[in-house]
């Protein structure tokens, strides 16, 4: 179920997904930039990092943790994320852009990890308290490209640094995804310059930005279907 938004004033939840190196931290801050240069009040987040109980968690996650405390530290901030930021944003209008949510635990904890599929899922749906993204950009690299873009970076956390067959799995579980829910999630390859992708992103965007500017609660068949 989705977090419905303000009649009259509708909050919109755009996602960036995608592995190390893909870019998805630059292109959610330009979507962010063109959409506060067109006056909409944005919100730009990042997980796990986008509150001080997730910069914590991280500090944890990044010196290297037991799969199943990855899991359980990435939903905890979640949790905390959805409900004192990106949910009371949403309600009040902004569209909220966050590097990073569910998507990124069930690729990395479930197909990564090699964790149970549905203890993953069912621990997401949990934290996400009902507040699910209305579209999701997947920025697909292959992972060794992804690793080789990143460089030095790549070993700075445990995560980064759990190898190619790692970032390989996460990947594949990010087209997955992409497959299970391919009204939501729109695949960009990510392998151009910036200028192109970031055009790609703005353009799948704009059907989602109208209906924010109509003030229609209903993004999409799904989620009139759903409430």
């Amino acid at each position: 179920m989705r977090q419905q938004p303000v009649a009259g004033s509708p909050g919109r939840f755009i996602t960036f997904e995608g592995g190390e190196g893909s870019g998805k931290s630059t292109q959610a801050a330009s979507l962010a930039e063109v959409l506060e240069r067109r006056g909409v009040p944005v919100l730009l987040s990042s997980e796990p990092r986008g509150t001080e109980f997730g910069r914590g968690a991280w500090q944890l996650l990044a010196s290297g943790v037991a799969p199943e405390s990855e899991l359980f530290l990435f939903v905890a901030a979640r949790a905390h994320h959805v409900r004192t930021l990106i949910q009371p944003a949403i309600a009040a209008g902004k569209v909220v852009i966050c590097d990073r949510y569910s998507d990124s635990t069930v690729a990395y904890q479930e197909f990564g990890r090699g964790l149970d599929g549905d203890l993953v899922r069912r621990a997401c749906a949990y934290a996400e308290g009902g507040v699910q993204p209305d579209l999701t950009f997947l920025l697909d690299l292959p992972a060794d490209a992804g690793l080789r873009r990143k460089g030095k970076a790549a070993n700075d956390d445990a995560i980064s640094a759990a190898g190619l067959a790692f970032h390989e799995r996460v990947r594949a579980g990010y087209l997955a995804l992409a497959r299970e829910d391919p009204a939501r999630i729109g695949v960009i390859g990510a392998g151009g310059s910036r200028e192109d992708t970031a055009a790609a992103v703005l353009g799948g965007a704009e059907a989602i930005l109208q209906t924010r500017e109509q003030g229609d609660p209903g993004v999409d068949e799904r989620s009139r279907a759903e409430g």
